[in-house]
């Protein structure tokens, strides 16, 4: 038997405590509502470090502060018009609604005013060639599969539009591009731009680049259609010299075989554009809910449950990065590791990157939370951005699947706020979470590697 009587027992108990607990909506409506945007280097970050661990003191936990540099990069100005189009009224422009990527460069203070040319994909970017996009804006109008994600693959789309988000603008730059437009990376419109990090390649010089919102991708992709549209564009953001922030980690000592960890994450740091609170304070609020849950319903796992809220996800990873480096010389003592980043709502299992022998290890779990409609098991490649880390160190990894029907309506933008997380599907991610760490940390036989 993979877990004792005993074990099995207490699954249910705690499964039924996290459905009727409100402590991590507590969490997440502090982080949200009194702290707010937590981008890496900014203030309301350092903040958030010291607000989870000092409320992880007051749990009871082993409490660590693990340092890390992470990429400090501030948005400024952020505005575009269309001053040349087709059948344009005299004396007239259409405002552009845009926001900056993540690490872009900055225009000139003054902007720069440009032809654009629109592209769906790479492969007609490649086909326009150097001289029709040299001295031009590029504007990648690659729409997010909204038919994928009512179906419930929301991940899956996003996968497979945000390529242009990470690649294009440097794309654009190999043949002499002035700017870079991406369609945002997302289902909803609502004249919403969607955040979020572009990828400077170390190839090409980089150039300045944003996020449209998609009423205004299908805009300019009309007009341009008909004839030559000009922009003027000012992005006006400061890459800044990294600085330091933490990991923050949270121990639940182990009874039986303390050194072994079973994590469970979520990552502490936002986009600046709302308040963060279905990405990720809902993933750092379920994390440590499943932890106070253990400790608060008095049960003692053998492994040590260790509560990490990540830090500098959004920008690049750092936190999960310099972790993987820190602990790499532990990672065979890292049993599992969990990582919650798809928003709240509700869940229907669990996904599983590693070894196809551990589902039969997972099946009571997945029987427990059948209770609650969360009983699948499902492997994926990928369990989460920061455990993936830990993944190619050869940890099994895993995380909840909520319903992601919805949840890239708000993803990156400024509707990301406290409103949008359901109360209900956080307590039964808060279930997913504390039952499966539980369950791991009192697993009777190793997971396979």
């Amino acid at each position: 038997m993979p877990y004792s009587e005993q074990t099995l027992a207490e699954l249910g108990k705690l499964e039924q405590a996290a459905l009727g607990s409100d402590y991590p909506y507590r969490q997440v409506a502090h982080l949200a509502n009194n702290i707010g945007p937590r981008l890496s280097g900014s203030p309301q970050a350092q903040k958030a470090v010291e607000y989870v661990a000092g409320e992880l003191k007051a749990q009871g936990f082993e409490v660590t502060l693990e340092p890390v540099m992470v990429p400090h990069w501030v948005r400024g100005e952020e505005t575009a018009a269309l001053t040349a189009f087709p059948e344009q009224a005299e004396g007239t422009t259409q405002k552009v609604v845009l926001t900056a990527l993540g690490l872009s460069v900055a225009t000139p203070p003054e902007g720069v005013t440009a032809e654009v040319v629109v592209v769906r994909d790479f492969k007609e970017l490649a086909a326009l060639g150097k001289e029709k996009v040299e001295g031009r804006i590029v504007l990648f109008n690659h729409p997010f599969d909204q038919q994928m994600a009512a179906v419930g693959q929301g991940l899956d789309a996003y996968g497979l539009a945000v390529l242009y988000r990470g690649n294009g603008p440097s794309a654009a730059a190999r043949l002499g591009a002035v700017a870079a437009l991406v369609r945002s990376v997302g289902g909803a419109a609502y004249r919403l731009p969607h955040a979020g990090l572009t990828r400077n390649a170390a190839d090409v010089k980089p150039i300045p680049a944003a996020a449209v919102a998609v009423e205004d991708a299908d805009l300019i992709a009309s007009l341009a259609a008909q004839g030559a549209v000009r922009m003027h564009l000012v992005l006006t953001p400061q890459t800044l010299p990294d600085v330091p922030s933490f990991n923050v980690i949270g121990d639940l000592k182990g009874s039986e075989h303390p050194e072994q960890i079973v994590i469970v994450s979520g990552h502490l740091d936002s986009w600046d554009l709302g308040t963060g609170a279905i990405d990720d304070g809902a993933g750092v609020a379920v994390a440590m809910a499943a932890a106070q849950l253990v400790k608060s319903a008095g049960l003692h796992p053998k492994r040590t449950i260790r509560v990490v809220a990540w830090m500098s996800e959004e920008n690049g990873s750092a936190g999960a990065r310099q972790y993987a480096k820190d602990h790499a010389a532990e990672a065979g003592n890292h049993f599992a590791a969990l990582e919650s980043d798809l928003g709240a709502d509700h869940p229907l299992g669990l996904n599983i990157a590693g070894k196809h022998e551990a589902r039969a290890l997972l099946g009571p779990v997945s029987e427990v939370l059948q209770t609650s409609g969360a009983g699948l098991l499902q492997f994926v490649d990928l369990a989460g951005a920061d455990v993936g880390r830990l993944a190619e160190l050869g940890v099994p990894t895993f995380a909840p699947i909520p319903d992601s029907r919805t949840y890239f309506n708000y993803h990156h933008t400024a509707a990301d706020t406290l409103d949008k997380v359901d109360p209900k599907g956080l307590r039964e991610n808060a279930a997913v979470m504390a039952v499966t760490a539980y369950g791991l940390a009192n697993l009777e036989v190793p997971l396979p590697r």
